[in-house]
């Protein structure tokens, strides 16, 4: 067992330390069959890169839906509160992991685009939510999004560890980036929803894992 003393490691959740991707799926198939209509398959593709009320919008459109978008993004929330306070699970060996890091030193923290209504009860879900120093959402960083390094930042300095001595567990090609901008280090996790940027993913960052029992025992 090697020592971290004075290096941090930040975990996106969606993606990285959860395996949550299939939720938002779910919660589309659901949505659209109480309504009775069929998931189409450019569906997802299409809304994957939107915003929350782009979403709304776009699907009330698209379906011809009598719903206001806060009343859409109400209906969605409320379906995700409950698949993520109940359904969510860890990815595989995340939750060893972090205990690992802890062991040895590190300080961990988190950075997310999920706001606390769900990024607490999944935590809490999945049995991890007492393990960080930090918890930080793009709603704390300015509501910038993960195009810009922003959150990770954010993350650093509440830590009070320096950008270059960061680590960042990241599946979004854009946060890979943003992260790596600003002198940090970053290990990409596989998940099928970045599968289509997925080689460029490997190109930039500094490591890939497809689960948590490869990840660096020393950052």
């Amino acid at each position: 067992m090697g020592i971290n003393t004075g290096k941090a490691a930040i975990f996106d959740l969606d993606g990285t330390l959860l395996d949550s991707m299939g939720v938002w799926d779910q919660v589309d198939i659901d949505f659209l069959g109480r309504r009775g209509i069929e998931v189409p398959d450019d569906y997802m593709t299409k809304v994957s890169a939107m915003q929350f009320r782009q979403i709304a919008e776009y699907t009330i459109a698209r379906f011809g839906l009598e719903d206001t978008p806060e009343q859409l993004m109400a209906e969605w929330d409320e379906m995700a509160r409950v698949a993520y306070s109940t359904v969510v699970e860890a990815k595989p060996h995340a939750v060893e992991y972090l205990h690992l890091l802890r062991t040895s030193g590190a300080k961990l923290a988190v950075a997310t685009s999920l706001p606390p209504a769900l990024r607490d009860p999944a935590m809490a879900h999945v049995g991890i939510g007492g393990l960080f120093d930090e918890v930080v959402s793009v709603d704390d960083a300015g509501d910038v999004s993960k195009e810009s390094p922003d959150v990770y930042l954010l993350a650093a300095e509440r830590l009070g560890v320096s950008p270059a001595d960061c680590t960042v567990f990241e599946d979004l090609l854009v946060g890979i980036k943003a992260a790596k901008s600003v002198g940090m280090t970053v290990w990409a996790m596989n998940d099928d929803s970045s599968a289509g940027d997925w080689a460029e993913i490997c190109e930039v960052s500094d490591g890939v894992l497809f689960d948590f029992s490869d990840a660096p025992e020393i950052l």
